[in-house]
């Protein structure tokens, strides 16, 4: 979506103190806390996720993101030179080809070979793109997610300074698909039990799936949110799924997305093709203030950073006032932030 005007990216900052953003995951899943803003009435609840069955009503679909994170970070050392070399694998392009995110990346030209775990894994850049992108094929033997799970770790944020103990807690207990090189953090509070509840109440749990990447956590770097580029990602739609989504559409039952990657799918889906269509494609959607949601009618999502496209997505889906007047009360509350903090409901209030 563009428009004929500016928007200044300081509309979308708020003050969070460090100390509330949140370093390890909690005991249980869905222990966090949760803010609950209804969208007609404009009131902020704070609850804990747990309660989240109680705000959710028969009929309702739950749709959630069951990428997988992959262990994307790898650090490896240039074959001619033996210069250090951090590389994020950021997009399966095809095959063995690789869109990554690498760091000191002038280093890195065309045919360059980084070579990594004594040689058991190597790239070969094969493309040079703009800001920091490389596009690697890899050199292996064996079943390549094998390897990558010898070699890699986990791509945490760099918020995150605290070592991550159980790697799975950075997945979804429905995580399926391998591709991520970031979890769809709204999901991390949802447990398999919390999942039979909803069924038991009469909600249907559907899946999408999208490659978090760059799209997703790239920061806006430019002071009008209009000329920020969004990197596409790659996400899937199956015939099943879009089936129960154009009947829920039909038939007037809130579709609810479990995060805002989600959400993202099914914007760029029903935006393209006024209903809900099995494909498996790329999408660049880009949702701020101005926009007008067609196909979700509310939203599980976690406290996202300033200035950040995602809480642009969510002040779309609300209004930018009252989400930041939610975040300050979050902070007033200390909640805690970003990947492993709290959640919120944004419920439209229909």
């Amino acid at each position: 979506m563009k428009g004929p005007f500016n928007m200044d990216i300081n509309l979308f900052d708020y003050y969070l103190p460090e100390e509330l953003i949140a370093q390890t995951p909690l005991l249980k899943r869905d222990t966090s806390r949760l803010m609950v803003l209804n969208k007609k009435t404009q009131t902020i609840e704070h609850k804990h996720f747990y309660d989240i069955i109680d705000y959710l009503k028969p009929g309702d679909i739950l749709v959630r993101n069951n990428t997988k994170v992959i262990p994307a970070r790898l650090f490896g050392t240039k074959e001619m030179t033996h210069a250090h070399v951090e590389v994020l694998l950021l997009k399966n392009l095809h095959d063995d080809v690789w869109e990554c995110l690498c760091g000191n990346a002038k280093t890195i030209k065309h045919d360059t070979i980084i070579s990594f775990g004594d040689g058991r894994l190597k790239a070969q850049c094969i493309e040079v793109k703009d800001e920091g992108i490389r596009v690697l094929e890899m050199i292996y033997e064996g079943i390549f997610y094998e390897v990558l799970d010898q070699l890699g770790i986990m791509p945490l944020p760099p918020y995150i300074k605290e070592k991550l103990n159980d790697p799975d807690r950075y997945n979804t207990v429905y995580a399926k698909i391998e591709g991520s090189a970031a979890a769809p953090t709204a999901g991390l509070h949802f447990t398999k039990e919390l999942f039979s509840k909803c069924r038991d109440k009469g909600i249907e749990v559907l899946d999408v799936t999208l490659h978090v990447g760059l799209g997703t956590f790239r920061p806006v770097k430019t002071d009008n949110i209009l000329e920020h580029h969004m990197h596409s990602e790659y996400y899937e739609i199956d015939e099943k799924t879009a089936d129960r989504l154009n009947k829920a559409k039909d038939n007037n039952h809130r579709i609810i997305a479990i995060g805002t990657t989600s959400c993202r799918t099914l914007e760029a889906n029903y935006s393209k093709y006024g209903c809900f269509k099995a494909v498996h494609e790329n999408t660049d959607i880009f949702i701020y203030p101005g926009y007008t949601f067609k196909a979700i009618d509310c939203l599980i999502t976690n406290f996202h950073l300033p200035k950040s496209t995602l809480i642009m997505l969510v002040s779309a889906l609300s209004s930018r006032d009252y989400i930041l007047k939610a975040y300050q009360q979050a902070v007033k509350e200390k909640y805690r932030f970003f990947s492993f903090g709290d959640a919120m409901f944004i419920d439209n209030g229909e």
